[in-house]
């Protein structure tokens, strides 16, 4: 047995000779089937340390309590037989298979076979999840494994001989034809399920043929159609070929008739070309004589135009210079006129000055006046005294209102600055609440929907309704949300609280019955449970590694909080880190909790209902995906409430301010009307004083205007000897500019008989070139002329060169050779002229066109397709008589198959029925067949009836109860056991779902088939077994046990305990 505080498995054999299990020798060789299990050795695996099982040749009974390792035997042999990992439902690495804290662990499996037994060993590696394999002790690979296990008949992976615990629902989920297909592997001879596939491998292949077959005889029918077609069409061809032919006459004639009509043209051009060249001689030799006249009038008129050109620039600067006169004229008109101005403005200055002295002295006298009636100056300096110190008395309150608005502006703006932060806070948080609505608006949109009706309908509830748990409670830690959420289920998180059954009532009526929306809600206990008191103070738990209870991890109200307390005894379950994993065992061993979290797993302890032992099952911890994010709530309460302190606060600072601002606006008034008043106090006292400043200043001002006079006689003299001295240089300016006048004319008069003569040879000049250019005209129209005529000879030569040699090419001819009479011959019974020969060519395309879409290659198509339909034809036969060959070979492989799987069905039947009706019940197998021809679509069809009033059903996941589908797996196998060609057959617990009569008659089955001679090793693992069953000398009752005082497997004697159970049982008879 394993050592204290681990798991171990024991067994005794009921029966005379009363061995010790684990330790016995084994029966003589011939009583175990070849390929049955001898010994079952695990190590580190699941449950165990160290253990091994030795089943007996027959009906070996595994029993023991749920969660001792009854599956975890199950669980070595199909994993040590190279079973995979996901057949047997729990993990889907074989690496979780080993023992928690190991990191290896061992399986093996001795095989009893003929010679020698096969010894199979796995080590399973946790580090990279892989597996080594032993045969015999000695190094092997998965797939000599698989070779080994393959040649015994062994099939971990079929139902009908390996049925583990969470795979017993699926054999009723088995197909028809995967059930045949299992059951041929299982009972039947190896070349059934051989012949099976290859019944199904011919007949698609016979489909494929008969298919091939169907479409080569349509294709071969449309090609026969169609050859018939291309028959008329070869007739057609030729007689579309003797009108091309025609056509090809008349093209090659065609060059010919077109070479000889450009040669005559070209003869024609050639005479017109001579004449124009010697007209064009003639008309050259007549102009050159013009040509030489013009020349000569050109050099004359050059000379009279260079003359003009001098006497022009001669006139033109004389003029310059007339000019040059009259400007100087001019400038002293302007020196006269700006003398005479100076001297009027001499006057009107003098003028002005007089003026000024007159109003002066007028001012003067009037304020000499004004000062003589004012009286005495009175004494002002008190009533300015005292309006100075009320004054003062002002600006001093103003000064202090001044600063303590500044004061209330500094604390109003520093309120304002602490009120948008603690408004961006709450604006933070509600956008954390906004997202938590968001991820429930995702996964749940009904729930969402509810939640939004209910913000709308509060009023309609007597109580308080608490929003949905995912909204409600926040985590004080974020690190925490895991344990809270796997706590609590998925249902309740997205549920509503109520307080009152009655609200709850009528929400779910308006959310389900009218709104069709699918919600969830829950009622707190009448009386609150929020402030439960846990079992132990956390304090004590501390050695253990314990640092909360669920309840102090998060915040929510009240009826939420009692709820949870309530239905989850959050208030009671501890939360603890890697040291209580560390030390799991002694922490449910002292602690008593039904229910842990340490680190990332989740612990649940219970206590046996048979051993009252305690057991322990662990998970691993959910990632959170709704408590993740969280609002601290006294952090929101604490903010809204400095959030009102700083409105009060703002409201006091405004009221104040404008108190401020009243009595600003009163002194400010009062200032300005003090201000006001000593502005006219001491304008009264200064009035004296300015006057007589003012009489001072203008005096000064009188004298000045005074001392500065003008002599206007002496600035007249002045002015007329200026005057006079410019009208002298303007008298010797006149002289010279008439001289220059007359030399001017003298100088046009002359340019004026030159441009006269200049005319008259220029006229002469016109003419003649008149004429010249009339005879260059039509000297240019004889050359224009002549070009044409000589460029039309060229293009004609060149025609007649591309014709000739079109012409000889059309007939095939070599440059030097002439053209052959059978041509001459052939030409002279065509056409002569280009109009004929296009409407004789038109005329016979026309014809020929007539017959479209043909050419040389119909007769080529023709043949080609003669020779496809004999090619198909022969393609045909043969695969015809392929396809008989298939059928043949069907009609006996289906003879060697069908003939002995329906006698296997038959007595697969026969069994199955005798079984049912032992029980009062009926059930027949039968082969199923929709279509014999069908060889995939066969199956075996189960139908069963537990109750005499209705009629047989088909088995089903769907139609039968759990106990009903159980017995019928059941029976159906024990149906199988005695035709069993496999070495042994695993069923895990599948009579867990049975009422006790049906039970009790299907153990009898088993125990009366199982344990038959001829039948192979069987393995029935059950937890549990009913008073006074029926049991065989030859099954063999494994126990499995577990707890911390367990013995090991090589210390246990099964005699010496059957000793001691005896000496008791005397002793109690005493």
């Amino acid at each position: 047995m394993a050592a204290p505080s681990k798991w171990g498995a024991g067994g005794s054999q009921l029966g005379a000779s009363g061995t010790q299990r684990a330790g016995r020798v084994p029966e003589p060789r011939a009583r175990f089937v070849e390929g049955s299990i001898v010994r079952i050795s695990m190590e580190n695996f699941l449950t165990y340390d160290s253990c091994e099982v030795r089943p007996g040749p027959n009906l070996n009974m595994i029993v023991g309590a749920n969660g001792t390792g009854k599956s975890s035997i199950v669980c070595a042999i199909c994993l040590g037989l190279a079973g995979k990992p996901s057949f047997i439902g729990r993990a889907d690495k074989v690496g979780l298979f080993v023992k928690r804290g190991c990191l290896k662990g061992v399986v093996e499996i001795e095989l009893s076979k003929t010679p020698t037994n096969i010894i199979i060993t796995r080590e399973i590696q946790v580090v990279n999840n892989t597996s080594t394999w032993y045969i015999n002790r000695k190094p092997s690979t998965l797939k000599m494994v698989e070779e080994q296990i393959a040649a015994l008949n062994i099939q971990v992976g079929n139902l009908c001989q390996f049925l583990p615990q969470d795979k017993v629902g699926e054999f009723a989920k088995l197909s028809k034809i995967e059930l045949l297909e299992a059951t041929e592997k299982s009972i039947g001879p190896p070349e059934l399920y051989q012949f099976h596939c290859e019944l199904k491998n011919f007949r698609e292949k016979e489909r494929e043929l008969e298919n091939f077959c169907k479409e080569k005889s349509n294709s071969l029918e449309k090609m026969k159609q169609r050859i018939e077609r291309y028959k008329q069409d070869v007739e057609r061809y030729h007689e579309r070929k003797r009108h091309l032919d025609l056509i090809e006459m008349l093209e090659r004639k065609r060059p010919w008739v077109e070479y000889e009509n450009v040669r005559q043209q070209h003869e024609e051009v050639k005479q017109s070309r001579d004449q124009a060249k010697e007209e064009l001689k003639n008309l050259k030799e007549r102009q050159s004589p013009v040509t030489k006249k013009i020349q000569e009038i050109e050099e004359h008129y050059k000379s009279l135009d260079m003359k003009i050109r001098d006497k022009a620039a001669e006139i033109k600067d004389t003029s310059q210079k007339c000019k040059q006169k009259q400007d100087a004229l001019e400038k002293k008109d302007k020196q006269i006129e700006e003398i005479n101005q100076a001297l009027r403005m001499k006057k009107d200055e003098e003028m002005d000055r007089q003026k000024k002295i007159r109003n002066t002295r007028k001012m003067i006298e009037d304020w000499q006046n004004e000062l003589n009636t004012m009286g005495v100056c009175e004494n002002l300096q008190p009533q300015i005294d005292a309006v100075n110190t009320e004054l003062k008395r002002l600006q001093e309150e103003r000064a202090n209102i001044d600063s303590d608005v500044s004061d209330l502006r500094t604390e109003k703006i520093n309120q304002e600055r602490d009120k948008k932060r603690i408004t961006d806070c709450i604006v933070e948080l509600d956008n954390v609440m906004n997202m938590k609505e968001e991820k429930l608006k995702g996964r749940f949109r009904d729930t969402h929907s509810a939640l939004m009706w209910l913000r709308k309908n509060t009023d309609k509830f007597k109580k308080n309704v608490c929003e949905p748990m995912m909204l409600a409670i926040n985590m004080k830690d974020n690190r925490h949300a895991k344990y809270v959420e796997n706590h609590i289920s998925s249902n309740d998180m997205r549920a509503f609280v109520f307080e009152s059954q009655e609200d709850m009532e009528m929400f779910l009526l308006e959310m389900r019955d009218h709104r069709k929306l699918k919600v969830n809600a829950v009622c707190a206990p009448a009386e609150s449970c929020a402030e439960n008191i846990p079992s132990r103070p956390i304090e004590e738990l501390h050695q253990y590694g314990f640092f909360s209870y669920l309840r102090e991890l998060f915040d929510a109200p009240r009826p939420v909080m009692s709820y949870l307390c309530s239905q989850y005894r959050v208030h009671d379950v501890p939360v603890g880190t890697e040291k209580t994993k560390n030390m799991i065992e002694r922490v449910i061993q002292e602690t008593k909790f039904k229910q842990i979290y340490a680190a990332e797993e989740k612990y649940i302890v219970k206590v046996s209902a048979y051993t009252n032992q305690t057991l322990s099952s662990n998970t691993s911890l959910r990632a959170a995906q709704f408590l993740t994010i969280s609002v601290d709530t006294d952090e929101r309460r604490q903010l809204e409430s400095q959030q009102q302190e700083i409105n009060s606060t703002l409201k006091s600072l405004d009221i104040q301010l404008t108190t401020l601002f009243e009595r600003q606006k009163h002194l400010e008034r009062r200032d300005n009307e003090l201000r006001q008043q000593k502005k006219e106090l001491l304008e009264r006292g200064n009035k004296r004083r300015q006057l007589e400043s003012k009489i001072a200043v203008k005096h000064d001002s009188l004298r000045q205007m005074e001392q500065d006079d003008i002599n206007l006689e002496e600035e007249s003299q002045q002015a007329n000897m200026k005057i006079k001295e410019i009208n002298v240089q303007k008298a010797r300016l006149v002289t010279e500019l008439m001289h220059l006048i007359k030399n001017c004319i003298s100088l046009n008069i002359i340019k004026a008989d030159l441009v006269l003569q200049s005319t008259t040879v220029a006229a002469e000049k016109n003419r003649l070139e008149l004429e010249y250019k009339a005879a260059t005209v039509q000297l240019r129209a004889s050359e224009q002329r002549f070009c044409e005529l000589d460029d039309r000879k060229r293009v004609l030569i060149e025609n007649c060169k591309e014709l000739l040699k079109k012409a000889r090419q059309v007939c095939k001819l070599s440059p030097d050779q002439h053209l052959p009479k059978e041509f001459q011959t052939a030409f002279q019974a065509l056409p002569n002229t280009l109009e004929e020969i296009d409407a004789f060519l038109n005329e016979e395309k026309s014809r020929a066109s007539c017959f479209t879409g043909l050419n040389a290659s119909v007769v080529e198509e023709y043949n080609k397709r003669t020779q496809e339909i004999q090619q198909l034809m022969e393609e045909l036969e043969e695969k015809k008589n392929v396809l008989d060959n298939y059928k043949q070979n069907i009609s006996q492989v289906k003879e060697r198959w069908l003939n002995p799987l329906k006698k296997l069905v038959e007595q697969i039947n026969e069994k199955f029925s005798n079984f049912f009706s032992s029980m009062q019940c009926a059930g027949e197998v039968d082969l199923h067949v929709e279509n014999e021809e069908e060889y995939d679509k066969y199956g075996i069809r189960i139908r069963v009836k537990f109750r005499s009033s209705t009629e047989l059903h088909e088995l089903t996941p769907y139609h039968q109860s759990g106990g009903e589908k159980s017995v019928s797996t059941m029976l159906y196998l024990m149906a199988l056991q005695e035709l069993n060609r496999c070495p042994f057959r695993v069923v895990d617990e599948i009579n867990q779902g049975m009422d006790p009569v049906n039970e009790r008659r299907v153990f009898e089955m088993v125990v009366k088939t199982a344990c038959k001679e001829s039948t192979s090793q069987y393995f029935f693992i059950t937890p549990k077994l009913l008073q006074n069953l029926t049991y065989n000398d030859k099954m063999t009752v494994l126990f499995v046990y577990n707890g911390p005082f367990m013995m090991e497997t090589s210390k246990w004697n099964l005699k010496a305990f059957c000793r001691r159970r005896r000496r008791v049982g005397r002793m109690d008879e005493q």
